[in-house]
């Protein structure tokens, strides 16, 4: 089997806070950065951008989250409010993938978002072929307008993911997949 193929058939999500650093280097984010974006494009739109978090900017991400978290849960525990200050510090380093997908003449607007899921896909594979761990999140704030306008996000602009990226644990046991005879169907058949 070729790398890559392995590479492929190998890559899992590692959990953020199971993750440690150091991050990837400038250059090596250049690099996942590079290949994420080296994705179908129908229209060379570029329909996403990327949001790096990286050292205390995740923090300072953070404060702004858990404020928010306050607002709309009143009776969170300080417990719980020190999660959410932490949710984008828990790995060394998280990309937004932001989907700026819009209406369009020629691209269907479906085609321009699933471009930002490829970008977010590439992202994570890039992590794993670097020898790094990886997760594609999206949990409350990826949907709450104001964390999104919190985080830079344009009225118009979606996350399509947050990627966190560490060192994680060597691979455990793999969850189980799904049987191809479950998700395959042939035409015709």
């Amino acid at each position: 089997m070729s790398d890559a193929l392995n590479l492929l058939k190998t890559r899992r999500s590692v959990k953020p806070r199971e993750m440690s650093g150091p991050a990837p280097t400038a250059a090596e984010l250049d690099t996942l950065l590079t290949v994420a974006s080296r994705v179908p494009d129908h229209g060379k739109l570029t329909p996403w951008r990327f949001i790096v978090f990286e050292g205390d900017a995740r923090l300072r991400a953070g404060e702004k989250l858990a404020e928010i978290f306050r607002t709309i849960r009143p009776e969170a525990t300080p417990d719980q409010i020190e999660f959410e200050r932490q949710r984008l510090a828990r790995a060394p380093l998280v990309v937004a993938v932001v989907s700026r997908a819009a209406p369009h003449v020629k691209i269907p607007e479906w085609e321009q978002v699933m471009s930002g899921g490829a970008a977010a896909t590439s992202l994570v594979m890039a992590a794993h072929a670097m020898g790094y761990a990886a997760s594609w999140l999206t949990e409350w704030y990826a949907y709450d307008r104001r964390a999104l306008d919190a985080l830079g996000l344009k009225p118009d602009e979606r996350i399509v993911g947050f990627v966190h990226i560490g060192h994680g644990a060597p691979a455990g046991e793999d969850r189980p997949r799904p049987p191809l005879a479950d998700i395959v169907t042939r035409y015709g058949a």
